[in-house]
């Protein structure tokens, strides 16, 4: 288990420091959130109740892209400007890479327009009461409830690119990658509310809330979710006769990644008014679980160099992040209970849900409509096909029958197995590669919906 952080006027230090010290501290960990935990049965419960689904994840995903009409009747794409309309969009916020996102950087595809826009998600009718996607709506919810922090690698920076088109006109996107494009990937980018929008005079702002510095949106690139120094020491601490913890070496190439401690982003998800309002974290990871970064597992005797060593771990490391992120946040609950003293029952908690992370599609550009079936790729490129067994670590563990759907242990942690509607899209990709979503084709949408949807009908304590 990964260790406990504490609050920013008190030092903290990783359990995972100091691997010889780690039983001690393991059971240190264990009593003082034990003791967190039978402190929260004597305060007001968000939610005792048996939880009924109106549209579980499960249920979302089980549906089947349908034709929709375009937006446009126009059939002649001829620049990457067009893209706004053919899209549907009235413009985008973030600029960053802003028509590779929007898949119309190369010319050899404008002839997938209008049709890779003209489909539309649609679950089971019978087992899925959602309503309809309104952006107004959300970008009320967001102010109002609380923002999303987007954790994750570049596929979750698609994510929070198709927020900012569908948020359009009435949010400002940071930095200006036009004006400075040399940020580096791992600088914040942000969704604040636009004062120009004529939907501020209709949006009660909460106390504290400040349009010019409090994000509606926040996308953080983390690859792995823990640094990897981390990593390390939770391998050898897990593995202390493997021969790389013997030999003193790191499971790491010098492939470029992207990382951040939980304590930090945690730290960032659970700030107050107005530097943060965050009431909802959106995480996934996967794609950057390969041979080629995690070399010290690789193995060319073994199926795909080794891969399901890395799985292996994968499993080992999600569990002890699920544990810390389900304690800070804990801690941090606590901490703003005591800060506030608030006597009357409180909002909602602060709620973690982890996205499935998707595979590409190997021969992607070679589609124009969406697949039937779900097929794994005929020449298992990266770990691609391995991206099942990644996600099913965080439902199936080793010794649990879940990892962190066991709601007793991670009362605020959620995994969304919302992967089925991209897996049917190898048409939905980029220009650029067949990894990347595109902006636009109703997959990142759909995850906006449908998260959207989770955050404020199927949580207890948020249910309307």
């Amino acid at each position: 288990m990964a260790g406990l952080f504490k609050s920013d006027n008190i030092s903290y230090r990783p359990l995972l420091s100091h691997p010889r010290s780690l039983p001690l501290k393991i059971l240190a960990a264990l009593t003082f959130c034990y003791l967190l935990y039978a402190a929260r049965s004597f305060l007001p419960s968000y939610s005792s109740r048996p939880r009924s689904h109106a549209c579980s994840p499960q249920a979302w995903a089980a549906g089947e892209w349908r034709p929709k009409q375009p937006p446009t009747t126009r059939t002649n794409f001829t620049t990457p400007s067009d893209a706004y309309e053919f899209l549907g969009f009235d413009g985008c916020a973030s600029n960053r890479e802003l028509f590779w996102h929007l898949g119309a950087d190369s010319e050899r595809l404008y002839e997938r327009f209008p049709a890779v826009s003209s489909w539309k998600w649609s679950p089971p009718a019978r087992s899925c009461h959602i309503r309809e996607f309104d952006p107004t709506a959300l970008l009320r919810d967001l102010v109002q409830d609380g923002g999303w922090l987007l954790i994750g690698d570049s596929v979750t920076e698609n994510h929070f690119f198709s927020l900012s088109c569908l948020l359009s006109p009435h949010v400002r996107a940071t930095p200006d990658y036009v004006a400075n494009p040399y940020f580096d990937r791992a600088w914040p980018q942000n969704l604040y509310l636009n004062p120009d929008s004529p939907l501020v005079a209709t949006i009660g702002l909460p106390p504290g809330f400040d349009i010019a510095i409090t994000p509606l949106v926040t996308f953080r690139r983390i690859d792995l979710l823990y640094e990897t120094p981390t990593l390390d020491a939770l391998y050898k601490t897990q593995h202390p006769d493997a021969p790389i913890t013997r030999e003193g070496g790191s499971l790491f190439s010098n492939e470029a990644t992207w990382n951040l401690a939980p304590a930090e982003y945690v730290k960032l998800f659970t700030a107050p008014l107005p530097r943060a309002h965050y009431s909802t974290m959106v995480v996934s990871t996967g794609g950057h679980w390969t041979t080629s970064l995690f070399a010290g597992l690789r193995d060319e005797g073994k199926f795909k160099e080794g891969i399901e060593d890395v799985i292996a771990f994968f499993g080992e490391a999600m569990e002890a992040w699920a544990d810390e992120v389900q304690a800070l946040l804990l801690v941090a609950e606590e901490e703003e209970r005591a800060r506030t003293r608030l006597a009357r029952r409180r909002s909602a908690p602060r709620q973690v849900v982890v996205r499935a992370y998707l595979p590409g599609h190997e021969d992607c550009h070679d589609h124009r409509a969406p697949l039937k079936e779900v097929k794994p790729g005929q020449w298992g490129w990266y770990n691609w096909n391995q991206i099942g067994d990644f996600n099913r670590k965080f439902e199936v563990g080793p010794v649990h029958p879940t990892v962190i759907e066991d709601k007793s242990r991670y009362p605020n942690v959620h995994f969304l197995p919302i992967d089925r509607p991209a897996l049917l899209r190898p048409d939905a990709h980029v220009a650029g590669d067949c990894l990347h979503i595109m902006t636009g084709a109703g997959v990142l949408e759909g995850w906006t919906h449908y998260i959207w949807h989770y955050v404020t009908v199927e949580l207890p304590g948020r249910k309307r």
